[in-house]
């Protein structure tokens, strides 16, 4: 089994870099509240089945209340943050910098609220994980349009924030009890606030076609399910600063993606942009050297 965690953070990444996939060919389709409320929604009932066929524990009220908050915030302040941003214009590339911020908001939120040490190679990392996502996006930020305004700047600035505070809040007060018990209750938040949201906002207008039912099922099984299952388990047995520096290999991974399923073109530039994110996840969450204990 530990050797088997070795791979959850690459394949973490996969699964969350097809998330801008599945939005890709949702959005069109569906209103973003709307749309985030039905994924909760399917993703908790999945998880309440999953919860019955393996004998979970329940959530006691404390650890109950404090996933939904931890939901609220990663779910439905962030992605709802995002997916209104770009209905409303945004350009996925803006929105995809702005969100490279999380790594180091998460970083110095966890050296002041968690007590983490956050060593110079740490930041080291976090900065040139942020200069490759930088550079990986360049290419898509030629072309702005009208849809960059106080308003869609400060939906994806929210969103950031909602991320950051939802892994920090996930961490220090509900890594306890049982996974899939607190990954449901994180949807119940979740899907709140986006039907909330989506009443308050939206007319919940939905083309249902085959566009919309691929990618609901994908962002539901691949992203709620699997990616989260996985983040979950990184942010219960890591340090949050690296966990958060995942995050910056989320871009170039889209893009590699992009380019196989859209043909979208990759710069040699983009490429050195993916290496110099590379460089930096890998000095952010390195292990320090242990001595060897001298032989007696």
């Amino acid at each position: 089994m530990h050797s088997l965690k070795r791979f959850i953070p690459a394949s973490f990444v996969v699964l969350w870099a097809t998330g801008f996939i599945g939005a890709r060919y949702a959005m069109p389709w569906a209103e973003p509240f709307t749309f985030l409320a039905a994924r909760f929604v399917l993703a908790a009932i999945l998880l309440v089945a999953l919860m019955a066929a393996l004998g979970s524990s329940r959530a006691t009220r404390d650890e109950a209340l404090h996933a939904a908050g931890a939901g609220i915030l990663m779910h439905g302040v962030y992605l709802g943050g995002v997916f209104w941003a770009i209905h409303r214009g945004m350009p996925a590339g803006l929105s995809a910098l702005i969100v490279g911020l999380q790594p180091l908001i998460t970083a110095v939120l966890a050296g002041r609220l968690l007590g983490e040490a956050i060593l110079p190679r740490h930041w080291a990392g976090l900065g040139l994980g942020l200069i490759g996502v930088v550079i990986v996006l360049w290419p898509k930020l030629g072309a702005l349009g009208g849809g960059v305004t106080a308003e869609t700047l400060g939906a994806s600035l929210v969103s950031v924030l909602g991320m950051s505070a939802g892994t920090i809040w996930q961490k220090r007060f509900a890594s306890g009890g049982d996974l899939v018990a607190a990954t449901f209750w994180q949807y119940v938040g979740g899907a709140s606030v986006m039907a909330l949201a989506s009443f308050a906002f939206e007319t919940r207008t939905v083309i249902v076609n085959g566009e919309l039912i691929f990618a609901t099922a994908w962002l539901v099984l691949v992203l709620s399910i699997g990616a989260i299952f996985l983040l979950m388990v990184m942010i219960r047995d890591g340090e949050m600063s690296k966990v958060a520096s995942l995050f910056y290999l989320v871009p170039a991974v889209t893009a590699v993606i992009a380019w196989a399923l859209f043909g979208e073109q990759l710069s040699p530039l983009q490429i050195a942009g993916m290496a110099i994110a590379t460089l930096g996840v890998g000095l952010a969450t390195a292990q320090p050297p242990t001595r060897a204990r001298a032989s007696k």
